[in-house]
């Protein structure tokens, strides 16, 4: 049986009457298990590119267009060091448990659109700073870990004599178990979804477009206080199975399956990644109904072969395999019939699927919060359902309280 998680007992606004998501503490808290893991590993200093290693290490969100136009060094001993990029560097006051002598300018290529030489000059300047502050802090003969780094970047650390290597699964070992902050952030953009959810349900009837219920559902998202940066892609009638293009201007007609994503929008930086499936027009024939017993009998063994010490493995086992649909390949229902931890980013640690799983488990632990997706169907006639769950002592529980067990009328014709 699957169970649901906890509710919230507020909204996503701020009293002085009641306590809800410390942020001062989930900064700390975040940047205290990253300084951790760093010390574990022997690591005195990453520099930090991607929009959600920098806000997970600093609490600083981020705008940046373009690799370079800000980054961080962040230090197991010492204070971060921001740069900036034109604009917010301007604005450091907005964030003040950085201090001011901690502020940047960044320097950016843009891509290299500025030429070879333009790049080159620019990257020696970039490398440069970044040697003198390892310097200061008495590092400099130390190995750098780095996240996301271009090219040109990794070329002039290497030419100033900076060793660097890929910190990314650090990050990742840190974020893979939540704390009660980001946890409650979670829970916080589900509901938000399970908002917008509502909205397209009453919305949603024959003769509307694809793209007609992503308008719907982008503004509920952020009219119910999600952040911009999400997509709430649409399918419907024969791109039900095989994921075609979404989005589309394809007109909805009675009787079509019609699936939607709603992803990749956040609460305080956390991400949703949700599916829901529904009928238009009429209710589904038993056909359709034995298809979508069918993915939700697969989804619920998922979730409940997800359990504190438990692995990967023991999930990944539920799904399908590629054959099943006749393909030669995992990587054919890759992103399809997946499991994935959850956060600022999109794809954190845990990950389930057949095609790693089996051969490299992966420990469920308490604060793990994962997106479970799968399919089913058949070439012109498929079924979509993606779950978010917390790992609690107790096993998983479910995030979302929107309708899950069958597949959803709406806007029937009488």
């Amino acid at each position: 049986m699957v169970k649901l998680a906890s509710r919230l007992s507020y909204g996503t606004g701020m009293l002085d009457w009641q306590e809800r998501i410390h942020t001062a503490r989930m900064r700390e808290e975040r940047a205290n298990k990253l300084r951790g893991v760093m010390k574990k590993n022997g690591v005195a200093a990453c520099l930090l590119e991607r929009e959600d290693n920098i806000r997970y290490a600093t609490g600083l969100p981020g705008d940046a267009f373009m690799p370079g136009l800000r980054y961080c060094l962040f230090f197991a001993e010492h204070e971060p060091i921001i740069w900036e990029h034109a604009g917010r560097y301007e604005r450091q006051n907005e964030w003040p448990w950085v201090k001011p002598e901690n502020w940047r300018i960044a320097r950016c290529w843009l891509g290299g659109v500025c030429g070879t030489e333009a790049t080159t000059e620019t990257a020696k300047l970039f490398a440069s700073e970044i040697v003198q502050e390892l310097k200061a802090k008495g590092l400099q003969g130390e190995k750098l870990g780095v996240t996301a780094l271009d090219g040109p970047s990794l070329r002039a650390l290497g030419e100033m004599g900076i060793q660097t290597f890929d910190a990314q699964s650090l990050l990742f070992e840190v974020r893979k178990v939540k704390t009660e902050d980001e946890i409650n952030c979670l829970k916080m953009i589900t509901a938000i979804t399970d908002r917008a959810w509502c909205k397209l349900y009453e919305a949603m009837k024959p003769g509307m477009r694809d793209i007609d219920l992503t308008a719907i559902g982008f503004q509920a998202m952020i009219e119910a206080g999600a952040e911009i940066g999400g997509v709430v892609p649409f399918f419907s009638g024969p791109s039900t199975f095989e994921r075609g293009l979404a989005m589309t201007d394809r007109i909805i007609q009675p009787g079509d399956i019609v699936y939607g994503d709603i992803t990749n929008f956040g609460y305080l930086g956390y991400k949703t990644c949700l599916y829901r499936t529904f009928i238009v027009g009429r209710k589904p024939n038993q056909k359709e109904k034995d298809l979508y017993k069918k993915l939700l009998d697969k989804q619920n063994s998922i979730i409940e072969a997800i359990e504190p010490g438990s692995t990967t493995a023991d999930a990944a086992k539920h799904f399908k395999a590629a054959s099943t649909w006749g393909y030669d390949d995992e990587d054919r229902v890759f992103t399809i019939e997946i499991g994935h931890g959850i956060g600022l980013f999109l794809y954190e640690p845990p990950i389930i699927n057949r095609l790693w799983s089996l051969k490299h488990p992966q420990t469920f632990e308490i604060g793990n919060v994962m997106a479970i997706e799968s399919r089913e169907g058949e070439p012109g006639l498929g079924v979509r359902l993606e779950d978010m769950i917390v790992v609690t002592e107790k096993g998983a529980e479910l995030l979302s309280r929107f309708p899950r067990d069958e597949i959803i009328p709406a806007g029937e014709i009488a």
